[in-house]
């Protein structure tokens, strides 16, 4: 009768002399698994200890810092890096940004910041980058030595800007032409004039040359005007107004120099 009971604790001592080494293990585990935890979730191993900032030139990381939803402090592994970006465009420079988690714990940020290429004239002056989009109010501190776009009415900004926004795209594109055939060196844009009725009409030089280019056919007017430019200070003249809307002769440039005489028409 005492066989059985016998061996029954026999067998649970071998039970449990099996089972007590993986008890331990297991048992360590947890506590390394707790230590870990401590050290990095809880600790300050993952605290983020530096927000570092690349491709700055019109914000400042102080700006940038201040629109961030994270600092200095925070936890790593908790960090959105999409809604880290979203929150920095917020700022009128910046055109998009780039987020990186970097160890030791520290967030790395890249940002392309926009170009202004033209001023437009809503009211007040206004910023306008190389996509034809309106993102800031100028401020001395912007440096105003930019062409101004002018015509655009602020409640034509407000109320129809899917059409305003491709006239401000074709002034841009204006400016690309006009630098691409060389005429920026002898005579820079300093105002481009959108009529809805007669067109475009430029002021360029430090004399206000004004160009009047009319609608459509931007670079065979270009290619005239840069003939007939050369053609008038052959002669030892000045151009103080050309014209390059004529509809019926549209391969005609009447042109006005500073002397004293009636407007000559000049054929390329």
């Amino acid at each position: 009768m005492d066989r059985v009971p016998g061996e029954r604790r026999r067998k649970l001592a071998a039970a449990l002399r099996f089972a007590f080494p993986f008890v331990v293990l297991a048992s360590c585990l947890a506590v390394a698994g707790w230590g870990v935890w401590r050290v990095t979730v809880s600790g300050g191993l993952l605290r983020i200890g530096e927000i570092r900032f690349d491709g700055l030139s019109r914000a400042t990381a102080e700006e940038l810092l201040e629109l961030s939803p994270v600092a200095a402090g925070d936890h790593l592994l908790a960090v959105d890096p999409e809604a880290v970006a979203a929150a920095l465009r917020r700022h009128p420079w910046i055109a998009s940004a780039e987020v990186r988690r970097r160890l030791p714990a520290a967030l790395e940020v890249s940002v392309v910041e926009r170009r202004a290429r033209a001023l437009v004239d809503l009211g007040s002056l206004y910023l306008v980058d190389e996509r034809g989009e309106v993102f800031k109010r100028a401020t001395p501190g912007d440096g105003l030595d930019l062409p101004v776009v002018t015509g655009v009415g602020r409640e034509d900004w407000v109320e129809h800007r899917a059409e305003v926004e491709p006239l401000l795209v074709g002034a841009l594109a204006l400016l690309d032409r006009w630098a691409e055939r060389g005429l920026d060196r002898r005579a820079p844009i300093s105002e481009i004039h959108l009529d809805p009725d007669y067109g475009t009409i430029l002021w360029a030089g430090d004399e206000g040359v004004e160009v009047r280019l009319g609608q459509g056919d931007l670079p065979e007017k270009l290619a005239r005007l840069e003939r007939v430019l050369a053609a008038v200070d052959a002669e030892g003249q000045r151009a103080e107004v050309l014209h390059l809307d004529n509809r019926r002769r549209p391969d005609w440039v009447a042109v006005r120099v500073s002397r004293s005489r009636p407007p000559e028409q000049a054929a390329p």
